[in-house]
């Protein structure tokens, strides 16, 4: 049995190869064994989100360049397209499923509104089409509400919309059980824990971060980097660039992670331009992988009501 396919062979540098397996991410390797492939590559089926995460991580690496982003999967086809529920559809399916119909009351409840035609479209197309358990539907909705008033206050409650947007993403990145909605949102909470901290520190108060800054961010967290690391990382692009260059300072946080150096004492140990700081000179320190918090109180109070409120309702079917 040959060890090689037959046909054209690819091939990388070691160095490449090194950086891969230092990332530890399959989606990763696979992402450059497609661009190594060029025009010949078969198209890969992801989504957006899985596309972009893979492809920030190949920047971050310094194996890609941002005009080498694949482009988006194709749309659709017309058969993965969610039903056109009716009116009289939904109507009958909330006579007679009662959790369904103590879903819809919680989000009303929950969005300080009554649902219209429209949102239980939406809400049904969450429940039936993605198939999501109601707990599920819940957890991401207080989610969703939990951003909403961080970016707007708490008169401004998400759009149904919004809702379903979020949903989709959720079971494109395979979130379908509460165990995986916990663990999500466990990683979600973390992140924007991360992120507050870090605003100050990168002269970003005032104002939400886009997408892009997030990924960044998310790369850099993920790869173990302390606030003192960061903020180093941001003087020094400063220094060169006159204010916060996103692509300026990845750059040189990519090479201390080849190195190696995560902590602003291992910067500095390393790194003769900087000097030595105490733990309480170099911001808030966090051991790397130090990113998990508990959910969110409101998550756990709320599945434990949306229980209860099942337990009731599948009494009175009895």
């Amino acid at each position: 049995m040959e060890a090689v396919l037959p046909g054209g062979i690819l091939s990388m540098t070691g160095e490449a190869a090194d950086r891969l397996l230092r990332q530890d991410s399959g989606d990763a390797a696979l992402l450059y064994l497609h661009l190594l492939r060029g025009s010949q590559a078969p198209a890969l089926p992801w989504p957006e989100e899985r596309r972009r995460a893979a492809f920030e991580q190949l920047l971050a690496l310094g194996l890609a360049q941002e005009s080498q982003l694949p482009p988006s999967p194709a749309p659709k086809a017309e058969a993965d397209v969610p039903p056109d529920y009716s009116g009289e559809d939904i109507a009958r399916e909330l006579s007679r499923d009662a959790v369904l119909a103590g879903l819809a009351g919680e989000m009303e409840r929950r969005l300080g509104k009554l649902l219209s035609p429209a949102d239980l479209k939406s809400l049904y197309t969450l429940y039936d089409y993605l198939g999501l358990p109601a707990e599920v539907i819940l957890m991401l909705t207080t989610w969703c509400v939990q951003q909403a008033r961080e970016r707007y206050g708490l008169d401004r409650p998400p759009r149904m919309a919004q809702i379903r947007q979020e949903a989709f993403r959720w079971h494109r990145l395979g979130i379908r059980t509460v165990q995986g909605a916990e663990e999500h949102l466990k990683r979600l909470g973390a992140l924007r824990g991360r992120e507050r901290e870090l605003l100050p520190l990168l002269g970003l108060e005032g104002r939400p971060l886009v997408e892009r800054e997030r990924s960044y961010l998310a790369a850099w967290i993920d790869q173990g980097f302390d606030n003192g690391a960061l903020q180093l990382a941001y003087e020094k692009t400063v220094m060169k660039k006159g204010g916060l260059n996103w692509s300026y300072m990845n750059g040189i946080l990519r090479r201390w992670h080849e190195k190696g150096l995560h902590t602003a004492q291992a910067v500095a140990a390393s790194d003769s331009d900087y000097p030595r700081r105490g733990a309480g000179e170099s911001g808030r320190q966090q051991a790397p992988g130090a990113l998990h918090s508990p959910p969110p109180d409101q998550v756990r109070s709320d599945m434990e009501r949306m229980r209860r409120l099942m337990e009731r309702m599948k009494e009175g079917e009895g």
